[in-house]
């Protein structure tokens, strides 16, 4: 016996709605609709084969199994300080100014340098496509990108790591 029309009709409705709900954090892409057609999510191209992202998270704001990451444009020789106590109440340091962060290479960076992107998480780097690596608190120092935690928090080697791009050779 043949299933009524109207029952076809809601399987192709149901399967082209899931096919339209767009790719995971981190996965390839060519157009920001390949990521989401309804444009939450977008597409970096300038991440090897694309990185499907959002754009100007916060802590604890990206879907499951991603993670708030920021990263400094441009390279810095700004003030030195220590990430581990800048701003950390009346026993921390405050090298930086109001209007700079402390970065992992422990230098005042301008928070007006900073952009943040929602990134794959990962445990290693077989976690990761071709061509990007699982960054720990070492590849974070080497490569740039930290994640953004939860307010008085500092990153460490209990961080969250997540997956960019390898840098090029």
């Amino acid at each position: 016996m043949r299933a009524p029309m109207s029952f076809r009709l809601a399987l192709v409705f149901t399967a082209l709605a899931a096919a339209g709900c767009g790719k995971q954090i981190g996965d390839a892409c060519v157009l920001s609709t390949d990521c989401d057609p309804n444009g939450t999510r977008e597409c970096d191209t300038i991440e090897k084969s694309g990185y499907c992202t959002i754009q100007g998270c916060d802590y604890n704001t990206c879907p499951g199994d991603s993670e708030c990451v920021r990263f400094f444009t441009g390279q810095f020789a700004n003030r030195p300080c220590v990430q581990a106590t800048e701003d950390v109440g009346s026993s921390g340091t405050n090298d930086c100014s109001p209007d700079e962060l402390c970065d992992l290479d422990d230098h005042c960076a301008t928070r007006s340098s900073e952009v943040r992107y929602c990134m794959a998480t990962c445990a290693s780097t077989g976690d990761c496509r071709d061509g990007y690596e699982c960054r720990d608190l070492e590849l974070m120092k080497d490569h740039g990108g930290e994640p953004v935690l939860a307010p008085g928090s500092v990153v460490d080697d209990t961080s969250p790591k997540f997956c960019a791009s390898l840098p090029p050779s």
